[in-house]
């Protein structure tokens, strides 16, 4: 049954009716990957019954992924603060009043402790992030040595450290970088509410320097920020019609923080907290149109039930990030995932059946 199929005719000037209709499987068109996504089709996906979407989802998650296996990845924030990015969700900008204080570049040798421990803890995956508006050739030799080290550990390895040229990009790839992470954040029509110090364009012509260095690209971005569903439409519409679908898609609920733009904007108000059923919708429909992507339950868990959680399992999230802390924010706790792994049966993705995955979506 084909998405068409399952439009009827308006009832109404400018209505969409979905049928409902359990008694076949997912839409061919969502089997296999494609890179020509319309709006229309996205937001049919969004109108579906939960139940109905979660189930396609699911489907199409099984026919790329192995279920049950969740990626643990740990971030670490190897530059904090001073960002001169002016992101309304950031803590980290300049221009925030959070009381967050700007340090300077942290060593390696920390780094490649701090990654040996996450590895001890089961993480597969380590994540770097400094809050710069691009990084400087001055610290590149540094940032170099860092992702060497952490993959002599057998750790995947991502970085996100602003915008990049392509001499950057391919500095980073020689090094042996697995992913590279640069969010769009949100729709190119709601970019402009959020951020004024860099445009959609320049944050894609970042992901097109990292994808022709053979760098892996970490795309996806933040939910919560008082856009409409139209907005959620356009943010995945975007990434799904990439030329080549982001390997990694983190999806993230916004933590207000004071002292930023959209925390106090948004403080005390039902706009602050994406309602869960509508976090799950995006889930599953970044699924369903990116379906050999990684798709990254990241900022915001610490907030979110088991039951959400679980949700967001059963409709193809299936990496995490792990610890008290992600860059600057709280996150669930190595203890309490453990005991939802638990509850749940679901088990650690070890590195080697990553590597798999990112083989077969080649």
């Amino acid at each position: 049954m084909s998405l068409e199929e399952n439009i009827s005719s308006p009832a109404k000037a400018g209505a969409q009716t979905i049928a409902h209709d359990n008694s076949g499987p997912c839409p061919a068109a969502g089997n296999e990957v494609r890179n020509d996504w319309t709006r229309e089709e996205i937001a049919a996906l969004f109108e579906l019954p939960f139940d109905e979407l979660v189930f396609r989802a699911a489907s199409i998650h099984r026919e790329h992924h192995t279920p049950g296996q969740v990626q643990l990845s740990t971030l670490l924030s190897i530059k904090t603060g001073g960002c001169p990015e002016d992101c309304g969700y950031c803590n980290q900008s300049a221009g925030a009043k959070s009381g967050l204080k700007a340090e300077k570049l942290i060593d390696v040798r920390t780094v490649l402790q701090t990654a040996a421990q996450a590895k001890d803890r089961g993480s597969s995956r380590f994540c770097m992030g400094a809050a710069w508006r691009n990084p400087k050739d001055r610290d590149m030799p540094a940032i170099i040595e860092m992702v060497k080290g952490v993959r002599q550990m057998g750790m995947e390895t991502c970085m996100t450290l602003g915008m990049l040229t392509k001499e950057q990009s391919q500095m980073l790839a020689e090094a042996g970088l697995d992913y590279y992470n640069h969010n769009i954040d949100t729709s190119p029509e709601h970019y402009e509410k959020v951020i004024t110090t860099r445009t959609f364009d320049d944050r894609l012509e970042t992901l097109e320097n990292v994808r022709n260095s053979g760098i892996n690209v970490c795309s996806g971005g933040i939910v919560g920020m008082g856009e409409t569903r139209e907005d959620r439409v356009g943010f995945v519409h975007a990434l799904a019609t990439l030329p080549r679908h982001p390997e990694s898609v983190p999806v993230n609920a916004l933590v207000p923080v004071k002292g930023t733009v959209l925390g106090d904007m948004l403080a005390d108000t039902p706009l602050a907290k994406i309602d869960d059923i509508e976090f799950v919708r995006t889930i599953a429909v970044a699924r369903i149109t990116m379906p050999a992507s990684m798709v990254r339950l990241s900022a915001g868990r610490e907030s979110m039930s088991e039951s959400t959680q679980a949700l967001c399992f059963l409709a193809g999230a299936n990496s995490i990030f792990t610890g008290d802390k992600l860059l600057t924010t709280g996150n669930a706790g190595d203890d309490a995932d453990e005991a939802m792994f638990a509850k749940l049966g679901l088990v650690p993705m070890a590195a080697e059946q990553r590597d798999d995955v990112m083989e077969a979506a080649e």
